[in-house]
């Protein structure tokens, strides 16, 4: 597939709200796949549709344990508490302190337009809400404590 461009924080298209996919078309699969490889690409841990310059409520997430796919997802729960460095592929090489529920349970719709719920602790329910976020024109510089920071990542 394709690697697509990750858009930067500044560009407008991160603050807009995105609208609900109604029907899966082969335009929307290839953007999965196209969504994964770049996340892939990048070392992410989550991609949401604006941050590919893409309107749509879609996102994927892979915390280490297989990609999984959200179309239109709601937070349904949200409980418990986490605070954590977080980071976000539209502002790359910086993190921040934030705080996120610890457990949260999403419905979505998955790849074959079917819906089903995923719970999510720790670091999963920090990427939930953080991608959902996406969705709704937010980042998450907007929810850190303190001052974002620079990271280094060490290579393998």
């Amino acid at each position: 597939m394709a690697l697509r461009q990750i858009r930067i924080q500044g560009d407008a298209i991160l603050e807009k709200k995105c609208r609900e996919i109604t029907e899966m078309t082969p335009r929307i699969k290839e953007l999965i796949e196209d969504m994964l490889d770049t996340m892939y690409d990048a070392n992410g841990v989550g991609l949401a549709g604006p941050q590919v310059g893409v309107l749509k409520r879609i996102a994927v997430i892979d915390i280490g344990e297989g990609p999984v796919v959200l179309i239109n997802p709601v937070i349904e729960q949200a409980d418990g508490e986490q605070t954590g460095d977080e980071g976000c592929l539209s502002l790359p090489g910086k993190a921040g302190q934030v705080t996120r529920p610890n457990h949260v349970v999403v419905r979505a719709l998955n790849e074959n337009m079917e819906e089903y719920i995923i719970e999510g602790e720790e670091l999963m329910a920090r990427a939930l809400c953080h991608e959902i976020d996406h969705l709704d024109g937010h980042m998450y510089t907007e929810l850190v404590e303190g001052q974002v920071h620079d990271v280094t990542y060490e290579e393998d």
